[in-house]
Formats: C-alpha cells, structure tokens, sequence
C-alpha cells in the first residue's frame, strides 16, 4: 500500500538540538518550533503511551521530522538502531485526501498497523503507521488532516 502525496521523511534522534544542527547550512532557512507531544495510541496491544519532542524542517517540498523520543510504550521508535550518527532513517509519510476510504482498505492489505491516533475526532488530524519493515524496511505513516491544517503544517 502506497498511495497518497508522499510529503515528510522522518529521523529518530537521540538529541534534537543536534539533530536540528544537522540541517544548518544544508537548506534549512527557517529555525524550527520544538514541539512536546504526549498522546495515548491505539496499538494491536491496546492503549499505549508516546511521549517525544519533534519538530518538523522544509526544504522545498519535503518535510523532514525529527523525533526524540522519551516513551515509547509502542516500541515503534526503540527498534531503530544506532547508526553512529545524530540521524536514523524511520519511516517515510503520505497525506491520504479520503481517510474512510482508505481506513478500510487498510485492513485489506497485507502490513499490520503499528499504531494509530487514537483519539482522533471527525475534523482531527488521523494517523496511522503500518510495519511496511519486511518489504520496504521501514514503516509508511499515513495521515489525514482539514486543509486549514495542512496550511499551517506548510507554514512551519
């Protein structure tokens, strides 16, 4: 399953800052907002707890998000080894316009789901990661989002 506009790519570090670092002179022009994000997941276990601070970096058309985790109650970010360096490669995203039609294909397809947003309302930004790591070794995040939403994502 791939579909949708692929937009960001996205890096676990063990540092933000330094990862952040990684990105100056190297086409970052604006100086990223650091985001705390605290929210329960929907797992194939239940109920999980992610706590991490990302901030997200344009360049031209592709979004680059870094994560460093603080929970990881998934273990969806812990899988991801070191490579030395301030930067691991961990999944790429895509932005789905039709999220009920693509939600219910998902259960047709062949990756399980890892997590999914789990108290997402009907106008709220929807996420879900599938375990595309067998194939592609890594996962696919799919999000969904009202376009005054994906505005400002575009504006950060």
């Amino acid at each position: 399953m791939l579909e949708g506009l692929h937009y960001q790519n996205a890096y676990i570090c063990d540092n933000l800052e330094a990862g952040i670092d990684v990105f100056r002179g190297r086409g970052l022009v604006k100086e990223p907002i650091i985001i705390p994000v605290d929210q329960e997941v929907m797992t194939p276990r239940g109920l999980k707890r992610q706590k991490s601070r990302i901030c997200f970096i344009w360049i031209g058309d592709l979004q680059y998000e870094l994560i460093e985790v603080e929970t990881d109650e998934v273990g969806l970010y812990a899988n991801t080894l070191s490579n030395g360096g301030p930067l691991r490669f961990h999944h790429v995203c895509f932005r789905i316009d039709d999220w009920a039609d693509f939600r219910r294909r998902v259960d047709e397809q062949e990756f399980p789901v890892a997590m999914e947003r789990a108290d997402a309302g009907e106008n709220d930004l929807k996420f879900l990661y599938l375990d595309a790591r067998k194939v592609f070794g890594h996962y696919l995040e799919y999000t969904w989002m009202p376009e005054d939403q994906w505005q400002q994502i575009r504006a950060m």
